[in-house]
């Protein structure tokens, strides 16, 4: 039996969002219903979606266009100029945080929402509608608990949950089971060697798709990223919370009372709403594995 699930994604920001989106429609275990840009130029966002999307071969997949916040250009935005979003041959609903609503209210089955990008669209549709608190779960690329960036011993801000810290709080603080894999986890993954070049050398049209927008990615990115999509791959932060959607096999989950500070750090506190917390990798090769294999298969 597939899981449904909602998708809720900045793509168009950091490469990884793109890599996780290929690794959900890849997935059999998972039933998509529904993809949400989230922050910034959410139309843009829609469009690279959209696009991903007919290459994909998933046009089946609704496309709801978050709620547009602080404007930045996205790196990969030279990646759909002159794409039209009127004509995705799919449904687009303008209302991203209605769509989801009525997606999670419809569904007979409870829904799982995959956040990995900042929140305001879950926090404004728990605001809009409380009740999908009962008839969903999170699961969250977000926040830094006991390491940093890159394995860093020291714990950072880290993007998604400090963007917007009171919709994280949201978040994290409703009535429905919650999941994260912070930086501890999600924050070393990376392709490197033969595993890498297994996926750049792959012919499938929506793996190339993603190694071709990590190329404009790379090229855009300000600062510049320290990474070069000749041989490695950036850090692939959300394709841990599309895995976690489906298992939890590889990794070691605590649950941990997680409080959300004003300036959007995430730090322990027995007073807090225990999640699930993902903390550390039983096998990241193994991992690593699963991952080639999940997209170039």
């Amino acid at each position: 039996m597939t899981i449904p699930v909602i998708l809720d994604t900045d793509i168009g920001g950091d490469i990884d969002d793109t890599w996780a989106l290929a690794l959900l429609l890849k997935s059999p275990e998972l039933d998509v219903k529904l993809i949400v840009t989230s922050s910034g130029d959410t139309a843009c966002r829609a469009r690279i979606t959209a696009r991903l999307l007919e290459i994909g071969g998933r046009t089946d997949v609704p496309i709801g266009v978050g709620i547009p916040l602080e404007y930045a250009p996205a790196p990969q935005a030279p990646w759909v100029a002159g794409y039209d979003l009127a004509h995705y041959p799919g449904i687009v609903v303008q209302d991203g945080v209605g769509a989801m609503v009525d997606a999670i209210m419809r569904s007979p089955a409870p829904v799982t929402l995959i956040g990995i990008g900042p929140l305001p669209n879950l926090a404004a549709a728990l605001a809009r509608e409380p009740e999908i608190a009962r008839r969903a779960r999170f699961i969250g690329m977000c926040g830094s608990v006991r390491r940093g960036y890159l394995g860093d011993p020291e714990t950072a801000r880290e993007y998604n949950a400090s963007r917007y810290p009171h919709a994280t709080r949201a978040v994290l603080t409703a009535p429905w089971d919650a999941t994260i894999t912070p930086l501890d986890t999600c924050g070393v993954v990376r392709l490197t060697g033969e595993k890498y070049r297994a996926v750049t050398d792959c012919a499938d049209p929506l793996v190339r798709a993603v190694i071709e927008n990590y190329a404009i990615w790379s090229d855009n990115n300000q600062p510049p990223a320290p990474y070069d999509p000749a041989v490695e791959s950036s850090v692939l932060y959300d394709t841990v919370a599309v895995y976690l959607a489906f298992s939890e096999e590889l990794l070691e989950m605590e649950r941990l009372g997680i409080r959300v500070t004003d300036d959007g750090a995430t730090v322990v506190d027995a007073a807090a709403k225990e999640i699930a917390c993902a903390m550390a990798w039983k096998d990241l090769a193994g991992y690593e594995d699963f991952l080639v294999r999940r997209l170039t298969g």
